[in-house]
């Protein structure tokens, strides 16, 4: 199953910029290595924000909640950062369903 994942990352005052570098520089690490296991399908930064999209391929519902709840990122500083999810259909099968709905 794919999902799209939106992540804001903010930060509070008692946190230094360093600090947070060094967290987000775990979370990077984790996310290049799930890159590279294939579960990540891709990753982008957006410019100018404290705001990451990832689209991701796992298996279930409950996958996804496990592996966002033991991001490096959430066990550290979870309450800082919010996740919007969103399911994906691949537009190759939506297409397929359209044309069949026309038959």
């Amino acid at each position: 199953m794919l999902y799209h994942l939106d992540f804001t990352v903010e930060y509070s005052a008692a946190m230094s910029q360093r600090d947070l570098f060094a967290i987000w520089a775990k979370e990077a690490e984790a996310a290049l290595g799930a890159k590279q296991a294939g579960v990540v399908v891709d990753l982008w930064k957006c410019v100018g924000q404290r705001r990451v999209i990832a689209v991701v391929n796992v298996d279930s519902p409950d996958m996804l909640d496990q592996i966002t709840l033991d991001l490096p990122i959430m066990v550290e500083m979870g309450q800082h950062v919010q996740i919007a999810v969103t399911p994906l259909r691949r537009y190759e099968d939506f297409a397929s369903d359209v044309k069949k709905r026309l038959e």
